[in-house]
């Protein structure tokens, strides 16, 4: 595999919460349907699961922030 069959998956906030609980670093496998992080909102607990497999390159969120709809929250490599 080359660096050009790398691909990067930006993991958005689908609604507006707050980051209650995170799983992961970079670096850390993420498989897909496992939870990354735990957003809260209107006293619901959302958990976070990427789609594909691949590594955490980058964490854009901590406990305690609070995220709008499409902001970044975890960049997975994949590929």
């Amino acid at each position: 595999m080359t660096d050009a069959d790398t691909r990067y998956l930006r993991i958005t906030a689908e609604i507006p919460a707050t980051v209650l609980e995170l799983g992961c670093g970079p670096g850390d496998p993420a498989v897909a349907g496992r939870s990354l992080l735990l957003l809260e909102s209107m006293k619901m607990e959302i958990p976070v699961r990427p789609a594909r497999s691949g590594t955490v390159s980058e964490v854009h969120v901590a406990v305690g922030d609070f995220v709008r709809t499409g902001d970044p929250l975890v960049s997975l490599r994949v590929g």
